[in-house]
């Protein structure tokens, strides 16, 4: 069965699946009794297919738009502009001066020439009864107006479904429908020969075995979707910085308006579309709206901004124009939603296994019928009544019909996919409750199976609760005091290199100081610019006083790959100066003056060199990060399309940041070293930061390797074979080294590899992986759309939990699928072998339909809701060639088959004699006796798989 489910349902991968494979599988799965139900957690392909189409329709759309606004730039300054624009009076009376089509064509359609007519972004600002600086205000009246006027930022969703249709989903069952026939027929016959109410017994029976059936299985189903629904809804738990009444503040994307102010960085998703008001070096990625990968450059002069793209690179401020489903977006998230997830490798599986065992089931059920059919004419042509049929006679024809159909309602586990899916959703909404929001299913069951986990260090293995706690500047190395501030620091650094050191620091940041309400002072950014910024404030320095005296004219936002950051600067004083920030031996590589002891710039001679670099190693030692800050004077002419200089500078100082460890961390790498997962640390630090906290988590080990990333990079293909299998500590990489590990994981050595991201260069990393984790603090919309799993708290503990998680589901179908295939067994071969045998079954239709619900349904919710217990992380991995049906599980299916038959079969043969029966009816209460026997089998069966490992 193994070989034959590797063959034909093995396509399917837990990431990135073809639609073709898709489609295979489905063909493959001819025999389905409902296919509603069977097939309601797959992907609705067509859906896929349509929102494809609107993709391409935007494609066009977009170019033929910026060919025309191209078109109309070479015209428009020698026009004289008129407006023919006329405001609905609905808008006019609500305060308005822009209706929201009119919005909706500017942005859409990239109309530069209706853009200006309006007075370009000041102009539709102010017609939108907003300011570019403090946004909208945040009266609720004047909130509700808003919205009335312009919608609300979420798109059309498909209703959620009541119980009712799950119920009219249950009784498409193909079986039951026969069934249902059978008992109608049996209804009629039973009361025209037998009277009522004795000859409705068999007919109302079989009724109320399937509306039973039925509806335990609606109950379920539609439980299982009400824990789906409240997934969804946190994965779409999406927040924003916005400006409102002049404070900046977080709001999720679904309460954006028209007119408000939104703060974007690299990495975010733009919500809403909208018009670029000021920013730097922004490009855009639109490839989720239109598939074209080439990034877009916006700016002042193409200033349209389109719901759903990512901000590849630079930052901005944006105005909201266009919300909900008046954008392209809304309509394309329309379509998208109902498309539904991949369909993961195990549902695949055992939507194999269930139709292998649908058409043995079939064959059984055919043979029985037509053995019990034939033993009715021997016994007619023995009797010679063949030629006289009676209404009774009929009547045990359909009883045979029925029972050949219930051996296929009972043989045919369409319960088995949709375990799968229970389990999953199970364990998904326990994740989330341990702070892992698990975004695509197949995560679940394939971080069960994984070998190995490539984390970051910042913020997973560390707090990310940075703060200076020494520095070197002027030569002089100081701790910072940060509880009582840092006068004594301030006061010893000469008066010129503490100007330089607070203009850098206050204008080389991707964060910002700003008052919120009541006046407190907040500092926004990532954790080490928040931990910059912080230290500047304790120098004395003043945010808004430094960004005041000088103009921003270039800003290079800091990138993974060049690890620094820069930024070009107007002086007030005349020229221009370049500040830069980033990995220390990278930006110190870069300088060749330093500030001595005086504050007076000097070369930076080898002593010099040495005193620094030996500064770099002992903070690093210290499992400090270490950033260093430098400048250069570039003359009184500077263009912002010139690239920032990449030599000549001068360092202006070391500091070194502390980033705690997490509690708990050494004990969960403890325990994935038990359960055969090796971890590994992969950073953009220092190697000797990265080593010492490394060897503090425990994953550095004496065996252990710890390389950099540009060494890493020129290793060939067998170099890396050899080395990669040592490698615990990959310090200085880049997004690609990151990749390239993946990678050769995943292919050379056949792992199943976990990757944590949170930037926006590590989504190739994400995507590469088996398991995608994103950071749901520190992660970028970029990285969390990329991963398979949001660790909301950013905490490597968390990445066990999910890692315990995924064993446990893939245990607990094991143990459900090895309960569902003995039942499935034992119920053939008792009808069967008796039919041949005895000529009737023990088993009637009524008790097979018992039986189907105890297994189907009831045996799921026992079997696959099992929480995980402490040893599942003491057994080795499943890895990528494990066997779904072990061994062991072959071992214990036809061991309990052969046990339960057998008692079964004594019963049948002995049992009147061993329990005396020689009253009325002996027959029938053999019967009920064995059918009893066979449920406290299944009993006992399901209590001995639960405490049993597969």
């Amino acid at each position: 069965m193994e070989n034959y489910l590797n063959e034909n349902f093995s396509d399917v991968k837990a990431k990135n699946t073809s639609e073709e494979a898709l489609q295979r599988w489905r063909k493959l799965c001819g025999f389905v009794k409902n296919r509603k139900r069977r097939f309601r957690f797959t992907a609705n392909l067509s859906k896929r297919f349509e929102a494809e189409a609107i993709r391409r329709s935007n494609q066009e759309k977009f170019r033929v738009a910026v060919l025309v606004s191209q078109a109309a730039l070479q015209f428009i300054h020698g026009l004289n502009l008129s407006s023919e624009y006329t405001v609905p009076e609905e808008v006019a009376a609500s305060g308005f001066q822009i209706c929201p089509d009119e919005l909706g064509s500017i942005v859409e359609g990239h109309d530069i020439k209706k853009l200006k007519v309006h007075g370009g972004v000041e102009g539709i600002a102010e017609k939108l009864s907003t300011s570019i600086t403090d946004g909208i205000s945040t009266s609720e009246h004047l909130l509700n107006r808003r919205k009335e006027i312009y919608g609300i930022n979420k798109f059309t969703e498909s209703p959620a479904r009541g119980f009712w249709v799950y119920v009219w989903e249950a009784l498409h069952d193909m079986t039951l429908m026969i069934l249902a026939v059978c008992a109608l027929v049996s209804l009629v016959v039973g009361i025209a020969t037998e009277g009522w109410p004795k000859g409705a017994h068999d007919g109302l029976g079989i009724v109320m075995s399937i509306l039973l059936v039925v509806f335990v299985t609606a109950t379920s189903d539609y439980k299982q979707s009400l824990q789906f629904k409240d997934l969804d809804r946190e994965k779409k738990k999406i927040t924003v910085q916005v400006a409102r009444n002049g404070f900046r503040r977080k709001i999720s994307i679904y309460d954006l308006l028209p007119g408000d102010i939104v703060h974007l960085c690299m990495g975010d998703q733009v919500p809403a579309d909208g018009l670029f008001v000021s920013g730097f070096s922004v490009l855009i990625n639109e490839s989720s709206l239109t598939g074209e990968s080439e990034p877009v450059n916006v700016n002042a002069l193409n200033p349209f901004l389109l719901s759903g793209t990512k901000v590849q690179n630079g930052s901005c401020k944006m105005l909201v124009t266009t919300v909900g489903m008046r954008t392209q977006w809304g309509k394309l998230m329309a379509t998208l939603s109902e498309g539904g997830d991949d369909e993961t490798p195990l549902q695949v599986k055992l939507n194999g296994v269930a139709t292998i065992i649908g058409k043995i089931g079939l064959f059984f059920a055919v043979v029985t019928f037509a053995v019990m059919v034939q033993g009715l004419f021997t016994r007619k042509l023995q009797e010679g009544t063949h030629w006289t049929w009676s209404g009774d006679d009929a009547l045990e024809i359909l009883e045979f019909f029925a029972i050949a159909v219930t051996i296929v309602v009972v043989a045919v586990p369409e319960g088995l996919p949709l375990a799968v899916t229970l389990s999953l959703a199970f364990a998904m909404k326990k994740m989330m409750n341990d702070k892992a929001l698990v975004r695509h299913l197949a995560a679940c069951e394939t971080m069960g199976s994984a070998t190995s986990i490539c984390s970051d260090k910042t913020g997973t293995l560390t707090t990310n609760h940075m703060t200076v706690l020494k520095a070197c500047i002027c030569e002089e190395i100081k701790e910072v005091d940060n509880s009582k501030g840092t006068p004594a620091f301030g006061s010893s650094i000469p008066a010129s290199a503490s100007k330089l050191l607070l203009q850098s620091i206050f204008n080389n940041t991707g964060g910002e100081v700003v008052i919120g309400e009541g006046n407190k002072t907040e500092i926004l950014g990532t954790p080490t610019e928040t931990a910059i910024l912080e230290f500047g404030l304790l120098l004395g320095g003043d945010f808004q006083a430094e960004r005041q005296a000088s103009k921003i004219v270039k800003v290079e936002p800091f990138n993974s790959v060049k690890k620094q950051m820069g930024v070009v600067i107007e002086l007030p004083e005349g020229g221009f100066r370049v500040h830069c920030k980033g990995a220390s031996e990278i930006i110190l590589a870069a300088c060749d003056k330093f500030l001595n002891s005086n504050g007076e710039v000097v070369p930076l001679n080898e002593a010099a060199v040495n005193h620094l670099n030996e500064t770099i190693e002992k903070f690093a030692s210290e499992a400090l990060r270490t950033l260093c800050l430098a400048c250069m004077e570039i003359g009184n002419e500077f263009s912002a399309d010139a690239p920032i200089p990449t030599e000549g500078y001068t360092c202006i100082g070391i500091v070194g940041i502390k980033d705690p460890m997490r509690p708990g961390v050494k004990e969960s790498v403890a325990i994935c070293r038990s359960a055969g997962i090796t971890v590994r640390m992969v950073t953009g630090d220092n190697i000797n930061t990265a080593k010492a906290i490394a060897r503090e988590c425990g994953i550095l080990t004496d065996n252990g390797i710890a390389i950099e990333g540009p060494e890493f990079r020129e290793k060939s293909d067998e170099e890396l074979s050899k080395l990669i299998p040592k490698i615990q500590v990959m310090a200085r990489s880049s997004p690609m080294d990151k990749h390239t590990l993946v990678k050769h994981l995943r292919t050379t050595l056949g792992e199943v590899v976990a990757v944590t991201g949170d930037g926006t260069n590590d989504a190739p990393a994400l995507h590469e992986a088996d398991i995608g984790l994103a950071m749901g603090i520190a992660g970028t919309e970029v990285a969390k759309e990329s991963a398979d799993v949001i660790i909301l708290d950013d905490n490597f503990s968390t990445i066990v939990t999910v890692a315990k998680w995924g064993r446990s589901v893939y245990i607990n179908i094991q143990k459900f699928v090895q309960f569902q295939l003995t039942v499935n067994v034992v119920a053939l071969i008792v009808n069967f072998s008796s039919a041949c045998l005895t000529g009737n079954a023990p088993l009637t239709a009524v008790q097979l339909l018992w039986v189907n619900m105890i297994m189907d349904t009831l045996g799921a919710l026992a079997l696959a809701t099992e929480p995980p217990n402490g040893d599942l992380m003491k057994r080795s991995p499943v890895g990528r060639k494990g066997n779904f049906i072990s061994n062991v599980m072959w071992r214990n299916i036809l061991g309990q088959s052969l046990y339960q038959f057998l008692i079964i079969w004594y019963l049948q043969t002995r049992g009147k004699a061993v329990f005396r029966l020689d009253g009325p009816d002996p027959d029938l209460i053999l019967n009920t006796l064995i059918f009893n026997t066979f449920v406290f089998c299944q009993v006992c069966l399901s209590t001995c798989i639960r405490s049993t490992e597969p």
